[in-house]
């Protein structure tokens, strides 16, 4: 007969702590791998220059509007499905467990490489802007290994904590975007021939609408946080239609805001203008908010930066836990500390993450060059896929069941499978632009995609024949929790 008291102490360290998270707390975790204030200096200004100019606020809805279809769909899928395995749980629903895996292995490639992307930006920009407002000038690398460290303790520390951190980090940079905002329209208004046929047809509305969708990045993680929500069947689809509306309100109003104060004529020529040094947002703080706020906003951006590094640390280890539990790769991930909290996993991830930025650094490879384009380049282009992939696989899912709600499980999922699908086009087929370089080997990075479907069928031929337990098991784990 098995010891109650030995078999309790099993679960405690193989399983998420429950009820941790409310709808905020999972709205922080997503806002924040987002990072507003990081979207707004990065993303928006590529927009402008790259994309549809003047007309990109519109970009910034489109996306939005996109992704709400999609999320009625998600919202459903959601109600039946408690999974830490997000987006790959859902293909396995929709897909069977071939198409399981190699979402499996989308997701754990691409958001691993995130995370080493953002120890590239948090080390560069903190090299930066610490230098030059104080003369310290310590290493990129120093920086970044520095800022995964303290991700990594405070991941243990519990999913709960982080959400508190990282509730912080993401009001303190609104509420600089607010002002920001506000102050152009006080001292310049909004100009609303941004959303003309004239403006939002400028330049090139589709790698607008591309740049825009990656401003979005992170929004998917809901489902992620399912086993460790309060009440999930009802907290994940309002944390994921919460998330959507708060990123597409920020962005849009926010580069509304940017190209009425550099005149919306003029937005994508001063953009350019401005390509070189990325620092558009910065100069137009100077004339807005002044030299002390603008300082400010320097600082907040490093706080954007390690609260994105936190949330996509968190989102990595738990499609490592997930994959560890169905026993896809190795069964040691699926340990957790006693607060519930991914251990083997959360000690992969970020070892991970500071191994292959050592190795870029040793290379003497310039992390803005070479490692942040690879590195989140990639990761970008696996998110969309992914999205994609979840997109279809729950209108595969909800018509083989032969659901009766037409709108929600077809029309509207369906809308928004055709959106993503077309923006992960687009960021295939210029990847040079997502990625922010030219380099080949950069370039041929989105071939990884092709060695990851290959990889999950073979390797879901491999488990079906040789370990059918293991095979089998990818549906069990997640009828485990549907139930909760």
């Amino acid at each position: 007969m098995a010891d109650p008291i030995a078999a309790s102490a099993t679960q405690t360290h193989t399983s998420l702590r429950p009820g941790a998270l409310g709808v905020a707390g999972i709205v922080f975790l997503v806002l924040a791998a987002v990072a507003p204030l990081t979207g707004i200096v990065v993303v928006a200004s590529l927009a402008i220059a790259l994309g549809n100019g003047g007309g990109t606020p519109t970009a910034f809805f489109l996306v939005a509007g996109i992704l709400l279809l999609f999320a009625v769909g998600y919202a459903q899928m959601s109600k039946q499905l408690v999974n830490a395995g997000g987006f790959y749980a859902f293909v396995v629903k929709g897909l069977g467990r071939t198409g399981g895996l190699i979402a499996g292995l989308i997701a754990t490639i691409g958001y691993n490489f995130f995370v080493v992307g953002t120890i590239g930006t948090s080390g560069f920009f903190m090299q930066l802007i610490i230098r030059d407002l104080t003369g310290f000038d310590l290493h990129w690398l120093a920086w970044g290994l520095l800022s995964i460290a303290v991700c990594f303790v405070l991941a243990r520390v519990g999913v709960d904590f982080s959400s508190k951190v990282l509730g912080i980090c993401l009001v303190l940079e609104v509420l600089m975007l607010v002002v920001f905002d506000i102050s152009v329209l006080v001292q310049t208004g909004y100009d609303v021939t941004a959303f003309s046929a004239e403006q939002v047809f400028s330049g090139s509305l589709p790698i607008g609408m591309l740049l825009a969708a990656t401003g979005f990045l992170g929004f998917e993680a809901t489902a992620l946080f399912s086993e460790e929500a309060k009440q999930p069947l009802r907290t994940i689809p309002r944390a994921t239609y919460t998330s959507i509306i708060a990123i597409g309100v920020i962005l849009g109003v926010t580069s509304w805001a940017v190209v009425s104060a550099t005149g919306v004529a003029q937005a994508q020529a001063t953009a350019l203008e401005h390509l070189p040094t990325g620092d558009l947002i910065f100069s137009l703080a100077q004339q807005y908010l002044g030299g002390p706020l603008t300082t400010v906003m320097m600082i907040l951006l490093l706080v954007s930066l390690f609260a994105a590094m936190l949330a996509f640390h968190n989102s990595a280890t738990r499609y490592l836990y997930s994959l560890g539990r169905a026993r896809i790769l190795p069964q040691a991930l699926a340990r957790t500390r006693a607060n519930g909290a991914p251990q083997v996993a959360g000690i992969v991830q970020a070892s991970f993450a500071a191994v292959v930025a050592v190795i870029f650094a040793i290379a003497g490879a310039d992390p803005i060059l070479t490692l942040v384009p690879a590195m989140l380049g990639f990761g970008t282009l696996s998110v969309l896929i992914l999205q994609g992939l979840a997109a279809i696989s729950i209108v595969v899912h909800f018509r083989r069941a032969q659901d009766p709600r037409w709108w929600s499980t077809f029309i509207a999922p369906g809308i928004g499978f055709l959106g993503i699908a077309a923006i992960s086009v687009l960021a295939i087929v210029n990847f040079n632009i997502v990625a922010g370089s030219e380099e080949l080997a950069i370039r041929l990075m989105p071939l990884l995609l092709v060695v990851a479907l290959v990889g999950g069928i073979v390797y879901g031929a491999y488990l079906k024949s040789a370990k059918p337990a293991v095979y089998q098991g990818l549906t069990a784990d997640l009828e485990q929790f549907s139930s909760r």
